[in-house]
């Protein structure tokens, strides 16, 4: 793999990810790029920025889908004709404890807006990169170390799984990003790019909370070792952190 753009980069499993990639494991991208909503915020991505020349912050709000030409941009700067090879939407926010009675026009509008379509837009204004690094690595499988988008979702999303109701705006948000997930395979299937949806586990992150059992570095250990096995025939699944497949 010689490229990859995290989103979301600068907390969480997003920065897990980063961390990983700059230190090579599993896989060694040539650059690895991580965006992040302010900078200044972002003190420990930046330090690892700082020390790695080949990752590169590019500083957006998801929310403002007309500035995602300015990604296209800045990625393709450094790419170039080579393109983009790896694509994980990460960044997400969730309003998960709503009961029916209680849930709020804005929190569902919110959810919506990063976690659904965020992801479907960004890859949108990206995919040209996509193809070109499909393209460039024509003598590869099917693989992340081609072509891949990786939307990382939620059990939460997963429909026959409900069996506890609320969390109206989460689930169905990403119920929603499963559902283009699957779209996004089929679509992309002739141009040899991979699509899959990954639940990362219940992780102590800001917003899984300290209750969570999962450490984020092994969450990522696992989403890097199931990357890293992908075959053509994962595409337009579901998946959870240590490969296992969900149901839809």
């Amino acid at each position: 793999m010689r490229s990859v753009l995290i989103t979301g980069g600068n907390r969480g499993i997003g920065l897990g990810l980063v961390k990983k990639f700059v230190q090579g494991t599993k896989f060694q991208p040539e650059f690895i790029f991580a965006t992040c909503r302010d900078i200044s915020k972002a003190t420990e991505l930046k330090s690892l920025a700082d020390s790695n020349p080949n990752l590169h912050i590019i500083t957006i709000d998801l929310k403002n889908v007309n500035d995602y030409k300015k990604v296209f941009e800045a990625v393709n700067e450094v790419v170039g004709e080579a393109g983009l090879n790896l694509l994980i939407n990460n960044a997400g926010v969730s309003t998960k404890f709503t009961r029916l009675g209680l849930v709020k026009e804005e929190q569902l509008k919110d959810n919506f807006a990063i976690n659904t379509i965020a992801p479907i837009m960004l890859t949108q204004n990206l995919l040209p990169l996509l193809k070109k690094g499909a393209k460039s690595q024509e003598d590869k499988p099917m693989s992340v170390s081609r072509a891949a988008i990786v939307n990382i979702s939620s059990v939460l999303g997963s429909i026959s799984q409900n069996d506890s109701g609320g969390y109206y705006p989460y689930r169905c948000s990403k119920s929603a990003l499963n559902a283009a997930t699957k779209s996004m395979s089929v679509d992309l299937k002739e141009n040899a790019i991979l699509s899959i949806s990954m639940h990362p586990g219940w992780v102590k992150t800001e917003m899984g909370g300290m209750q969570a059992p999962l450490e984020v570095d092994k969450s990522v250990d696992d989403i890097l070792n199931t990357l890293h096995n992908l075959k053509a025939e994962d595409t337009g699944t579901f998946l959870q952190h240590d490969g296992k497949s969900l149901p839809w």
